[in-house]
């Protein structure tokens, strides 16, 4: 019995300016507002955390899960999943599983994803998202082991948490990635250690030049530059949009950084190696090429530039 309800009570701290936030009620009233997207449902946690001691709160991924989101957020250090309501009145410090499965965040947890001839790949991210360069270095390796058997692509979470710079450099890699995909993988593999783009252009062979009419007329057509000088317009008034890839973003429910789907569902791999990235991949093949049988990396890459 002890083991069943020691987990109902205790709430763990959170992170370093959460020393001494200990709560014992096991939810939060947030709003009174209708069913909420998941985008706005996390930026609620978000904000609720930060104005109640957690300054500094950043938002790492949003998913669905038996019929709450989850919210997977980081401070300081250190990661946490908490758990809101779809109306976005409730938040929980923690969901127990009455089934008797662990799905904690230990170990390896995969998804099962549909299988085809050739699996499409997607991971969206913001650009100086430090988990979304996590997954970019985790997908690298297993791009260059099985590009020509599957589709690969990077696109960009529809806001920003990262400034301006961020704005300029999806705009960049959005166009950089749609008029040369080959030499905009060079220039990831680059960008991810350093994160300087003018450097990696340069190493990469590739004039900036180029790329200024595509990036003048995406800015102009999305009103991007237009929508971050106008503060009321961002999510929450606290970031900046970016809706280049809107649709997308709203076909695949994306609400974070990084979001993974394969085959058009989403997948979550962790840890985030190549080797367990490659795995996932392969098993969306409905018949494996002999590349899959290659092994890859089982170190978790840094998250941020290495």
């Amino acid at each position: 019995m002890e083991k069943i309800l020691k987990p109902l009570i205790f709430i763990s701290l959170i992170g370093f300016a959460f020393t001494a936030f200990v709560v014992y009620e096991a939810a939060y009233r947030l709003s009174n507002s209708s069913e909420l997207s998941a985008h706005e449902a996390a930026n609620k946690v978000v904000s609720y955390v930060n104005s109640h001691g957690g300054s500094g709160v950043s938002l790492i991924d949003t998913t669905e899960e038996s019929g709450l989101y989850k919210v997977h957020i980081k401070i300081g250090q250190n990661e946490y999943f908490l758990y809101v309501s779809k109306d976005g009145k409730t938040l929980f410090q923690q969901a127990i599983n009455l089934e008797g499965s662990n799905s904690g965040n230990n170990g390896s947890n995969t998804t099962e994803v549909p299988k085809s001839d050739r699996p499409d790949v997607k991971i969206f991210v913001m650009s100086y998202c430090p988990y979304g360069l996590q997954a970019e270095n985790m997908m690298l390796p297993v791009y260059t082991l099985l590009k020509d058997k599957a589709d690969f692509g990077i696109y960009f979470v529809d806001y920003a948490m990262h400034g301006k710079q961020e704005l300029d450099e999806n705009l960049l890699q959005y166009c950089l990635q749609n008029a040369n995909q080959s030499q905009y993988f060079e220039y990831l593999s680059c960008f991810v250690q350093n994160g300087n783009s003018s450097t990696c252009l340069d190493e990469v062979g590739i004039n900036p030049e180029n790329l200024a009419s595509c990036i003048s007329s995406t800015d102009t057509t999305y009103n991007i530059s237009g929508q971050y000088n106008n503060q009321s317009t961002w999510l929450g008034g606290t970031y900046p949009i970016f809706s280049v890839q809107n649709d997308l973003n709203e076909l695949y429910n994306v609400s974070g950084s990084p979001t993974i789907i394969i085959n058009g569902q989403k997948a979550t791999v962790n840890p985030r190696t190549p080797e367990n990235f490659k795995q996932i991949i392969c098993s969306a093949f409905n018949t494996s090429p002999e590349e899959c049988s290659q092994t890859l990396s089982s170190e978790t890459p840094a998250a941020g530039f290495e």
